[in-house]
């Protein structure tokens, strides 16, 4: 218990049908941890329908903000598991941040500097808050059986799947996945117990997390200094979160002794030389969380072994400047759930499971080399080095070309996979970047005279989105695409119109303020293949049946 928040217990439970030392259980899927990553997991496949039993070793949800911004993308994932608008109402919301070098700000940027999007670039809310709203969700499915207190304590897998044996307060029991997805975190106890393991780089540095409670009117932005007065050589950044917790890291340097460096007689002076800096002398505040942490750049060289799938931190892991952990974690999840849902049903072969480990490590190694160059940038590791940070700095308040050159954190983005073999390539010509690969940009639209988004339109499954000036002339268009709706994977078809009309059996979306054919470059005909992970398949100017059902066979990996 903190003094903004009060920590929930949940009660121990065992899989359906499993008796403690009475043999080994067999289940269709299991997931390991249950953090943001694995419930978020459990979530997507029972939203499916698929039966998840999820195990995690604990009884409550995650001390400390630990992940704390949630990026724009990851926030359009978690409205699709049912839990984007409480993620939202609880947290703060921001789009501009803010660099400053001692005492002068650099430059200051906006995450979200085009309007006709329904979220913001970033939300800011403690971790806790995103996983009790995540159980919440999961303990509403009834596909889902969450295992609290069920600690794994051997892994082994084969060809058939994997058998884990758990223990818990009322004994031991051994469980049988045909698949398996592990998101125990960075340690992961259960890779470690398969034999597999993470290789990367740690850099000679540490950083004190602090989660603040105090009264202070800071704008909801993202501050990061460079050698601040109050904190000379080294570098600092702070955050505002839900209930006014603020989250502020300081650059400690790689000699500092981590546990001296927690103790309150060292954190208090550090945050009260902050404040009183700042102009709040008469601010008080109390400290509810503190941890020390080192720079990490890690990841497994494959994410799929066989029927094991690892997500999450237990499958990479990166500096936490940037936001890219938890980010992409979630994304791991939309990328997976739906060819795992496939392959089980027996409707895409197993190989689709391949694109997972190849789209995310690509996404993995994309986040991995720009956390390298924050963390490079940010803890200068040569007198050299830290002349061309300064000059750098001191060039971008002046010159816009140097502010593309400081990095105090490239912020979480969302990875395109434009050379993924699901990807059909393009016949016609486009004049935008929203290709093959890319994921689904938002934009406002009415359905049926009611304002809405066109993310929250689409289903989970794929999707054909057909931009007309004239519902009503699409009537032998759609006819010709009627039968993909009965396909072994179906395909649903979504009408986008300059023009508000109906159409009989399919939705007809208003594109009231124009941005969505702007987004897409779309003309009379144009169509656009969307994948259940809301990323585009194909595209074409003049589709016809044969040419979507091949991409769609693409994308299911055949």
């Amino acid at each position: 218990m903190t003094a903004s928040y009060v920590y929930p217990k949940y009660p121990f439970r065992l899989p359906h049908g499993v008796v403690p030392g009475s043999g080994e259980r067999r289940v269709p899927l299991v997931v390991v941890g249950a953090g943001p990553i694995g419930l978020a997991a459990a979530i997507d496949a029972a939203q499916r329908g698929q039966e998840v039993v999820l195990l995690d070793d604990d009884d409550t949800v995650s001390v400390g903000s630990r992940g704390l911004c949630y990026a724009k993308r990851t926030i359009e994932i978690l409205d699709r598991l049912g839990v984007g608008d409480p993620v939202v109402a609880k947290g703060v919301t921001w789009n501009t941040g803010r660099v400053f070098h001692r005492d002068d700000e650099v430059y200051h940027f906006d995450l979200l500097d085009a309007p006709g999007h329904q979220r913001p670039g970033m939300v800011n809310l403690q971790q806790y808050y995103l996983e009790e709203f995540l159980v919440d969700r999961a303990a509403a499915l009834p596909q889902v059986t969450l295992c609290w207190k069920n600690r794994v304590v051997a892994a082994h897998a084969d060809a058939e799947g994997a058998t884990l044996d758990v223990e818990t307060p009322s004994g031991n029991y051994r469980l049988r996945a045909d698949w398996l997805i592990v998101a125990d975190g960075a340690r992961s106890p259960v890779r470690k117990m398969l034999g597999l393991d993470a290789a990367g780089r740690v850099f000679n540095d540490r950083f004190l997390i602090a989660d603040v409670a105090m009264h202070a009117d800071f704008p909801a932005e993202r501050w990061f200094w460079f050698d601040p007065p109050f904190h000379r050589g080294q570098s600092v950044l702070l955050h505002r979160q839900a209930d006014d917790i603020w989250r502020i890291d300081f650059q400690l340097g790689w000699n500092a002794d981590p546990e001296a460096e927690k103790r309150p007689e060292r954190v208090i002076p550090r945050i009260r030389a902050m404040l009183d800096h700042q102009g709040y002398r008469n601010v008080d505040f109390s400290l509810e969380w503190v941890s020390v942490y080192t720079f990490q750049c890690r990841r497994m060289s494959h994410f799929r072994h066989g029927r094991v799938l690892f997500a999450g931190d237990a499958a990479h892991q990166v500096s936490p400047f940037g936001a890219r952990g938890a980010n992409s974690g979630i994304q791991d999840v939309d990328n997976l759930i739906w060819k795992l849902d496939l392959v089980m049903r027996g409707k895409a072969p197993v190989v689709l499971l391949d694109s997972y480990d190849v789209e995310r490590t690509a996404a993995a190694d994309e986040n991995i080399l720009n956390s390298t160059r924050s963390t490079d940038f940010i803890t200068p590791k040569s007198p050299t080095a830290l002349r061309y940070r300064d000059a750098t700095l001191q060039l971008a308040a002046h010159h816009a070309f140097a502010r593309a050159l400081v990095n105090s954190g490239r912020l979480s983005t969302p990875t395109h996979y434009w050379g993924s073999a699901l990807c059909s390539p393009d016949r016609d010509h486009f004049d935008c970047l929203l290709r093959p690969g890319s994921p689904l940009d938002d934009a406002p639209v009415e359905r049926d005279g009611e304002p809405g988004w066109l993310l929250r339109q689409l289903a989970d499954g794929f999707t054909l989105m057909l931009f007309t000036d004239r519902p009503e002339s699409l009537g032998a268009v759609l006819a010709e695409f009627a039968p993909l709706g009965s396909d072994a994977v179906p395909v649903r078809c979504l009408v986008i119109s300059e023009q508000p009309g109906t159409l009989d059996g399919v939705v007809v979306l208003h594109d009231v303020q124009h941005f969505a054919a702007e987004r897409y470059d779309a003309q009379e005909g144009t169509a656009y293949l969307i994948r259940p992970d809301q990323h585009i398949a194909a595209r074409w100017r003049k589709p016809d049946i044969s040419s979507v059902r091949a991409a769609v066979a693409r994308a299911c990996g055949h």
